[in-house]
């Protein structure tokens, strides 16, 4: 860059984001009495009873029952050991075919089917074919009339892998009865089926879900009070802990400082956070949650400053020094430009040491670097087309947005932060799993441009899939939106494939990263999440952070 270039002050773009609605002050004033020592002995009782329950339950089919109400419920970490034990008995039953549900119906087969797969057991799709029709091509309408079982065989479908054609018409057929049913149905049940048609559960944040799940489960007429109790006390618990991490968290942002010289970027603290949450909710996590959130914020900052500030020459240098991690490819940007990378640097060096000396790493830091440096190319690379007006085909547009999306960045960050030691477990586990983080990272994209596009097209911001797909096929914009949605279907398929170990430890990896896709579905569910503030993601962190739950009326 010659110095009359650098003395051209470029136009700059606006994407006229709103100012940040949650304030410090107000965050530094959020209080919960859930913190304290009563609190947590009468959950620990309460807990205790839980247990008993396991052991009390009549049946399989029963203990089955429990463990669904508990995974939704939002307490699974809490009986990790009962549900482990349970389930491990199921699968010896099955594969001795010893008959273990004693009644042959939809509801059993497909409760215990989701239960099996959603926990990472390889269990077959043939436990179905029971419930076929005569050509064995569809289920049959005289088997599977039980509304329980058809939302259970819909949940279920949505753990298919590649190739299952059973559960591909298990979806088919258990989505398009429950569709014909719907206005048939009281309100309760009938808002349980349009959730579940919306978005199925699987794919849906576990912890955004819990509140719902507590407010319906009080409604039922054989409520288990011991269970609900637990749960308020434990959400309000876990609320309690958040609102501490968030504390610290805002702390540490306006400490930082950098915000304030970007007045083009989202300042979007608290929903970095809640997506930190949805990735990792449990009270013990706080350390990961907080270094995630800071990933995140400065993937937004990043983002914004590649799709909105810097003029080319401006970003080539900014990713130069990202990838050099050098301060002298930056002297002759802008002061925020220098401001970012400087803050950059800094928290990346902080948290390779903080993860390095928690989970004894030795060389964490190259790998976060290089991360950062193949996020910041692949936003280059979408920069250089919108500026030259390119639009590429499909496939070269997610060759690179795979990446853009900055799944790779979350993969990484959270695998050496919740990895305690190299063992021979963990070597190599990354390039093993680059696949799982690789469709992970397609559903962050593909959501996120079904959320964004219209706006971010208004603007004239990079191509997104929409866009590709409505050039290269010569397509509407709702023709190419359905063919994103049929891809992140597929997509799931896949994911879906990569999810089987009973390592405790890599199960959380997997857990945590199919938490990726996840999360944004949840994001850009109506829109744009991050960059409009006051609608459903406003709503969610007034549940999920900031209003406790009533306590139970049996407590």
């Amino acid at each position: 860059m010659n110095s009359k270039a650098c003395n051209v002050i470029p136009p700059r773009q606006s994407a006229n984001y709103k100012p940040n609605i949650w304030k410090y002050d107000f965050i530094q004033s959020l209080h919960s009495k859930y913190k304290e020592e009563g609190c947590r002995s009468r959950a620990e009782k309460l807990t205790n009873d839980v247990k008993q329950m396991f052991l009390e339950a009549a049946d399989l089919l029963a203990k089955l029952e429990l463990i669904d109400r508990i995974c939704k419920l939002g307490l699974s970490y809490l009986f990790e050991e009962q549900i482990r034990e349970i389930l491990v008995d199921t699968v010896a039953f099955l594969k001795n075919d010893t008959g273990c549900l004693e009644v042959k119906d939809l509801y059993a087969t497909a409760l215990c089917f989701k239960l099996l797969r959603q926990h990472g057991y390889e269990i077959s799709q043939d436990m179905f074919i029971d419930f076929m029709d005569e050509t064995g091509t569809t289920f049959s309408t005289s088997k599977c009339t039980d509304i329980k079982g058809l939302i259970e065989l819909f949940e279920a479908s949505h753990l298919a892998l590649e190739g299952e054609s059973i559960l591909d018409e298990a979806k088919v057929f258990s989505g398009g009865t429950l569709k014909g049913i719907y206005s048939s149905l009281n309100t309760d049940l009938a808002q349980t089926v349009a959730r579940v048609l919306e978005l199925p559960s699987h794919w849906r944040v576990p912890w955004y879900e819990v509140r719902w799940q507590i407010n319906s489960y009080e409604k039922e007429k054989h409520m288990n009070t011991i269970l609900l109790e637990l749960a308020k006390l434990n959400f309000n618990i876990v609320q309690a802990t958040l609102q501490n991490d968030l504390r610290e968290l805002s702390r540490w942002w306006k400490n930082l400082g950098l915000i304030e010289n970007l007045n083009f970027s989202r300042d979007r603290l608290v929903e970095c956070f809640l997506c930190a949450v949805g990735l990792v909710y449990e009270p013990n996590c706080s350390c990961f949650r907080k270094w995630l959130t800071k990933v995140i914020i400065f993937i937004l900052v990043i983002d914004d400053i590649y799709d909105i500030y810097g003029s080319l020459e401006e970003l080539e240098h900014f990713t130069s020094a990202v990838e050099r991690w050098d301060f002298k490819e930056i002297q002759r940007l802008p002061e925020c430009m220098k401001l970012c990378f400087k803050a950059l640097y800094d928290t990346t060096n902080e948290m390779a040491y903080e993860i390095g000396r928690r989970n004894t790493w030795k060389q964490v830091l190259p790998h976060l670097k290089k991360e950062w440096s193949d996020f910041c190319k692949s936003l280059l690379v979408e920069a250089k087309w919108q500026k030259r007006g390119h639009t590429p085909c499909l496939q070269e547009y997610l060759s690179n947005a795979w990446i853009s999306s900055s799944g790779t960045v979350l993969s990484v960050y959270s695998f050496f932060g919740i990895m305690k030691e190299a063992t021979e477990e963990t070597a190599g586990f990354l390039k093993l799993n680059q696949d799982l983080v690789y469709n992970s990272s397609l559903i962050i994209r593909l959501c996120n441009d079904l959320g964004t596009s219209s706006a971010e097209l208004e603007r004239g911001d990079v191509a997104s899939s929409i866009l590709c797909c409505m050039t290269e096929m010569n397509i509407s914009e709702e023709i190419a939106r359905n063919y994103i949605k049929g891809m992140i279907s597929k997509t799931w398929t896949k994911i879906n494939g990569q999810c089987f170990t009973q390592s405790p430890l890599l199960q959380l990896f997997i857990h945590i990263t199919t938490n990726f896709a996840r999360v944004v579905h949840s994001l850009y569910q109506y829109g744009d999440g991050f960059g409009v503030q006051d609608r459903d993601t406003k709503k969610q962190i007034l549940s999920l952070l900031i209003e406790p739950m009533p306590p139970s009326p049996f407590s």
